[in-house]
């Protein structure tokens, strides 16, 4: 219902990710929130309303402490997958449903 406003705060407060490629040896990561996993061959990151799985050989991480994160290593993939929401669509039908019903009755 919302969601234009959101964006806007994200926006006009930069709290959206930003990522930057340097190669396949470094990337950066602004706003990055928490790591999730981490380890050698893999990390998994929380950025905004992204989930940031990276893969590769000899990752380490860095300078957590600026709001961002530089990764270095051999990179081989980079995934995006988007967070879920509390409230999803067929959430909300379940909760009609719910309503109807108990008007109904």
């Amino acid at each position: 219902m919302f969601e234009w406003l959101a964006e806007l705060t994200r926006e006009t407060l930069y709290l959206n990710t930003s990522i930057h490629i340097s190669g396949n040896n470094e990337l950066i990561i602004d706003n990055c929130q928490r790591i999730e996993e981490y380890n050698e061959v893999f990390m998994r990151l929380l950025s905004g309303g992204l989930f940031i799985n990276i893969r590769g050989n000899g990752l380490r991480a860095y300078d957590f402490r600026t709001g961002g994160l530089v990764i270095r290593g051999c990179i081989e993939n980079i995934e995006f997958t988007e967070r879920s929401r509390r409230h999803e669509p067929e959430n909300e039908e379940k909760h009609k449903d719910k309503r109807t019903g108990e008007a109904a009755e």
